[in-house]
């Protein structure tokens, strides 16, 4: 039982840090059809930026909110003079956003240098409970709450609110929100900083529960992002989550029980959720 619980807690603390960096993707193409790439870039300067601050300063607090103001300037500098340029054209949107990813990657190295950087956790968040015999890992527990928080939030947010409410206005009908006099290139402009913002935030999370940050680690987790996006649904934020969690799961048990075959798992998933849903488990018919 204790494997059990433990298994489960490591996979959905796992499936909110990729939901982090998934949901900021899913918001960005339902509203802009935008397909970022350089998102897991954003993630990574999270990471780095938020884990900086909070050695610097001493205050885990501190980190985050210099993780997330972080992400949400690079989401604006991408949006203004990267991505605008090309929407409307996913050719160019995949070249030019992988080109950033590189770019923000080697940029990483050139300011904090090209080797692991240590991460601890907080000594109000690292230990761990014991329940009947059953350990629970306090900073596992964290994430997992943050990710709930973060989505709770943001639903509250798209279906409680008024932007929320011309945002979803925009996902469907872009030119009927415009006719109404809503500046839609404002409200692209705030789901990009809000995303960023996320995936920032993800990053920042990662520090500590990985122990080390580097700055290839927004690549490999952009891949287990799209991976999330495309089995969740695209343009689905109730998707995302729930695939993310799926995703999370599945790859801490295989890498248990089947460590040969945890590399493939997500894959693997990804294939048979195409197979049986091709739009998604929550995507709209195409």
């Amino acid at each position: 039982m204790d494997v059990l619980i433990n298994l489960s807690l490591n996979g959905l603390a796992t499936g909110m840090l990729i939901f982090l960096l998934a949901a900021g993707l899913t918001l960005i193409f339902g509203l802009m059809d935008v397909l970022n790439f350089a998102h897991g870039g954003l993630f990574a300067w999270g990471a780095y930026s938020g884990i900086w601050v909070y050695t610097s300063t001493g205050s885990f607090f501190a980190g985050i909110i210099g993780a997330i103001l972080t992400g949400m300037i690079l989401g604006i500098v991408t949006e203004r003079w990267i991505i605008k340029p090309v929407y409307g054209n996913h050719v160019q949107q995949i070249l030019i956003t992988l080109g950033l990813m590189l770019v923000l990657s080697e940029m990483l190295k050139v300011v904090w240098g090209p080797n692991q950087i240590s991460a601890k956790t907080p000594d109000y968040l690292s230990g761990s409970w014991e329940f009947g015999g059953i350990i629970i890992i306090k900073y596992r527990v964290f994430i997992i709450a943050v990710g709930f928080a973060v989505f709770l939030a943001v639903q509250y947010l798209l279906k409680k609110t008024k932007i929320g409410l011309v945002v979803r206005a925009g996902v469907m009908n872009k030119e009927m929100v415009q006719s109404l006099g809503i500046n839609i290139q404002k409200v692209f402009m705030f789901v990009f900083m809000v995303g960023a913002g996320m995936a920032s935030l993800g990053g920042m999370l990662l520090g500590p529960y990985s122990g080390v940050i580097y700055a290839d680690m927004g690549m490999e987790f952009a891949i287990l992002a799209f991976i999330v996006v495309v089995i969740g649904g695209m343009g689905s934020f109730t998707g995302s989550v729930m695939a993310a969690v799926l995703v999370g799961l599945s790859g801490s048990f295989m890498a248990y029980y089947v460590p040969d075959l945890a590399l493939a798992a997500n894959m693997l998933l990804m294939a048979v959720v195409l197979i049986f849903r091709p739009h998604g488990l929550f995507g709209a018919k195409g």
